[in-house]
């Protein structure tokens, strides 16, 4: 009992050193970096010390102290989703296991939908592979490592990612402690303490988000319902240009799925009617959604040159209109059969495809297809 008095001591004395750091937040920003060196220092101390303790004690201790260590871990929990710092935990594929309150701020991922997903998804994809591999090097014991990434949802600012390992109680794999340090900008503070910059260029994509939705709902609405091909050559107008460098419509027929609408840039006649004369069925991406009526991720610079399908040449279609990233919707009611699918492509140097922009076209995607089936 003695030792679970100590580590309780010892456990109070890094509670009290973290509200210090919470209280710490208010800084000048030239002083910033110090803060977060002694943040770094006390997950150090949790995954070097306190975390090693409180194996030693649940593997030695008498069993009328288990109820007292099992307080003592939702401790370690509660401290963990408070440390005023940006941290993930993933695995050595990088799978999120756990994300505190100050990374989901951060990174604008819900902790719920990161969880079981890889930490690499929400990076640029430059960033991905050099990720991984550090990350892998952690897991494997070969000490501590530093590198800079990007958010996929900012990919203009720079963060400082540090990786420590961190072997959990009872698993037999190291998992890998992730801090995120932005670059440049203030630590995610709470409501009671002055916070970053509010993003202008975030506020602007959001408001074009919804001017598209605006848009799409007007040239919904404006038209004739009930007409598939009709309602699907309106949709795909919408998108043209404004969100998308290509759009291809196919509608869900009786007997199979038959495309209806190609919009490509001008510079791209012949790929555009090449696609255009294609079956859907042909096209790995689009059988896929329509079997499946759920929206997929976006794709950033997809892997498989082949998801497409092939013009009559045996070109790719993804590599001949230099496709950089992608989004495969299907058209549907929920409850209700697959109406369509919409295929959007950027190509070149335009952004890929955001998260939040994949919700609102999945949003859309709904809408189109109660206009596809609405009585004429």
């Amino acid at each position: 009992m003695a030792q679970t008095d100590e580590f309780g001591e010892e456990l109070a004395d890094f509670v009290r050193r973290v509200a210090e750091l919470k209280a710490a937040r208010s800084v000048p920003a030239d002083n910033l970096p110090t803060v977060l060196d002694a943040a770094i220092f006390e997950l150090d101390h949790v995954a070097g010390q306190l975390w090693p303790w409180y194996e030693r004690l649940s593997s030695t201790g008498p069993s009328g102290v288990a109820s007292v260590d099992r307080q003592e871990q939702q401790l370690l929990k509660a401290l963990f989703q408070r440390v005023p710092v940006p941290v993930a935990l993933v695995d050595r594929e990088t799978v999120v296991r756990r994300l505190n309150f100050a990374a989901t701020s951060f990174t604008g991922v819900r902790a719920g939908y990161a969880t079981g997903r890889p930490l690499t998804g929400f990076l640029a994809h430059a960033d991905r592979a050099a990720f991984r591999s550090q990350a892998a090097a952690v897991a494997r014991g070969e000490g501590d490592r530093s590198l800079t990434v990007r958010l996929q949802q900012q990919p203009a600012v720079p963060v400082r990612a540090t990786l420590t390992a961190l072997r959990p109680s009872g698993e037999p794999r190291t998992a890998v402690l992730v801090v995120l340090q932005p670059a440049g900008s203030r630590v995610p503070s709470d409501e009671r303490v002055p916070g970053p910059v509010p993003n202008l260029t975030e506020t602007t994509r959001h408001a074009a988000l919804m001017d598209l939705v605006d848009a799409m709902t007007t040239a919904l609405l404006s038209g004739r319902a009930g007409d598939p091909s009709e309602v699907l050559e309106r949709a795909a107008g919408v998108l043209h240009g404004r969100f998308a460098d290509w759009v291809v419509a196919d509608a869900a027929g009786a007997a199979r799925l038959s495309r209806t609408t190609v919009l490509a840039p001008s510079d791209s006649a012949e790929a555009a009617r090449e696609v255009a004369t294609q079956d859907p069925a042909a096209c790995p991406l689009v059988v896929e959604a329509a079997r499946g009526g759920s929206t997929a991720p976006p794709r950033v610079r997809p892997e498989d040159p082949d998801a497409f399908g092939r013009d009559t040449s045996g070109a790719p279609i993804l590599v001949r209109a230099n496709v950089t990233s992608l989004l495969c919707v299907p058209l549907t009611t929920v409850p209700g059969p697959v109406q369509g699918v919409l295929t959007l492509f950027r190509s070149g140097a335009r952004r890929a495809f955001s998260m939040a922009e994949a919700q609102a076209m999945d949003m859309m995607s709904r809408h189109v297809a109660l206009a596809m089936n609405a009585p004429r």
